[in-house]
């Protein structure tokens, strides 16, 4: 189920420069570079002469050229240089998708080119606000369909058990009794999990001892199709959370799950340090940190779609615990009846 007419993230601006990137999204495959100017810019990875990847390729004054036969394309896929040869064919182009750099995150159009509205792109201004929220980023692929680490993210109950080192800690029973919030958007849902008198998982101490137990909390709002923005934290038991000092643990993260293809995707994240942002080694230690949880998400999941592969999905139940996923598959599925209302 990947909706074509739909912003994803690309690439990290920092990944993007005027060496070609190849990579596929949505079953196509992409190069992503930069002009000599500095603008990034998305073409299909295949030259219109010959159908060589143009990744292979060279980013030159008026384009990109290909490096087999020596065809120059520019900006918006036209060709505009053929060697030895005046006459250009009007067919002489390649696609063009739109692409729009924000907070640090490339987002591209896969589908309709006249639908690309920029309006719809994910606001993160977190990644902008560097004095107040340091963070660092980074991709990593996945051997899954990007829905189901939309459906992982969003299941807090699995926290304690695939992550008791780590985010989750070992006390199932505080995720399972958790105050929660969820709420339906016009595009996606809020999920909002409130855990009181609980134990500091090991990532909380790890980056901020705390003497006793603490009241935890965790935010989602989930962008259909493929954005997750988090924030999560806590403070003593008891504290007010508006204003407790240290010791206090704040974290966000926005995560980004793009198609690869049917059965693999790229993953996005950012981890902001919100509690010791003048501290650079503090925003590395959670960092450090998040990464252990998210290679324990990425040995589940990756398990989980090889069964899926070999045995489908029929026989597979919900849960009481499933009701944010199954919300935001809705989400995702309404936009899929947009874009095709005869499906």
């Amino acid at each position: 189920m990947i909706v074509n007419n739909a912003w994803y993230v690309a690439a990290w601006a920092d990944e993007v420069t005027a060496k070609p990137l190849a990579r596929r999204i949505c079953n196509l495959p992409v190069v992503l570079y930069r002009t000599l100017d500095g603008e990034a810019n998305a073409l299909l990875d295949s030259c219109c002469h010959r159908g060589a990847p143009l990744s292979l390729g060279t980013v030159v004054e008026k384009g990109i050229r290909c490096n087999y036969h020596g065809l120059v394309f520019g900006s918006d896929g036209v060709c505009v240089e053929i060697p030895n040869q005046d006459n250009i064919p009007r067919k002489a182009r390649v696609q063009h998708f739109p692409l729009i750099e924000q907070d640090q995150m490339l987002w591209i159009w896969h589908g309709d080119a006249d639908k690309a509205d920029a309006s719809l792109i994910p606001a993160y201004p977190f990644h902008n606000d560097v004095r107040n929220w340091p963070h660092k980023h980074d991709m990593m692929p996945v051997q899954c369909h990007y829905l189901m680490l939309v459906d992982n993210l969003l299941d807090a109950t699995h926290l304690a058990y695939v992550h008791p080192a780590s985010v989750g800690g070992s006390v199932a029973n505080v995720h399972m009794v958790a105050k929660n919030q969820l709420d339906a958007t016009d595009n996606g849902i809020t999920l909002s999990r409130q855990m009181s008198n609980a134990p500091a998982p090991p990532v909380y101490h790890n980056c901020v001892p705390f003497p006793g137990l603490i009241d935890r909390w965790q935010e989602f709002e989930f962008i259909a199709p493929a954005s997750v923005i988090q924030y999560s934290g806590g403070v003593p038991a008891g504290a007010d959370r508006a204003t407790a000092g240290a010791p206090r643990f704040d974290m966000r993260i926005f995560h980004a799950l793009t198609p690869e293809t049917d059965t693999s995707c790229f993953y996005f994240w950012s981890t902001a340090n919100g509690h010791d942002t003048g501290n650079p080694a503090a925003t590395a230690k959670i960092d450090t940190e998040i990464r252990k949880a998210l290679a324990e998400d990425k040995l589940m999941v990756e398990a989980q779609q090889a069964r899926i592969n070999e045995l489908g999905e029929d026989r597979l139940v919900d849960n009481r615990a499933d009701a944010p996923r199954v919300m935001a598959r809705r989400a995702v599925a309404k936009l899929m009846q947009r874009q095709n209302p005869a499906a």
